[in-house]
């Protein structure tokens, strides 16, 4: 009866060993998840430098755009300024004008 009990037991160790261990197509099956996950993850590497460089350019613009603003401001400022000092100029002439009229009526 022993001898029987020990072939059973090691009838059952063997079977679970072999349902265990992984068949030649269960270790495909893993390379080829394991190769596609691999690819996925370059696509996403690729994807992402492709929208680091999309978004650096885009500050770019984006800074080219703030310098031209604000060399286009200085210009406005400029000539505004130029305006004013032109609209103090003609008051003056035309308060000297009115000063001469004033003196001709006088006399």
């Amino acid at each position: 009866m022993k001898k029987m009990l020990l072939g059973i037991s090691m009838l059952l160790a063997l079977a679970v060993g072999f349902v265990g261990c992984a068949t030649k197509g269960d270790l495909e099956a893993v390379e080829a998840r394991e190769k596609a996950m691999a690819v996925k993850a370059d696509q996403a590497a690729q994807d992402a430098e492709e929208a680091k460089m999309a978004a650096d350019e885009a500050v770019m613009k984006a800074n080219e755009a703030m310098d031209r603003a604000e060399e286009a401001e200085k210009r406005a400022n400029e000539r505004e300024a130029m305006a004013a000092e032109k609209e103090r100029l003609a008051e003056e002439k035309a308060k000297a004008a009115d000063e001469k009229f004033q003196k001709s009526m006088k006399k």
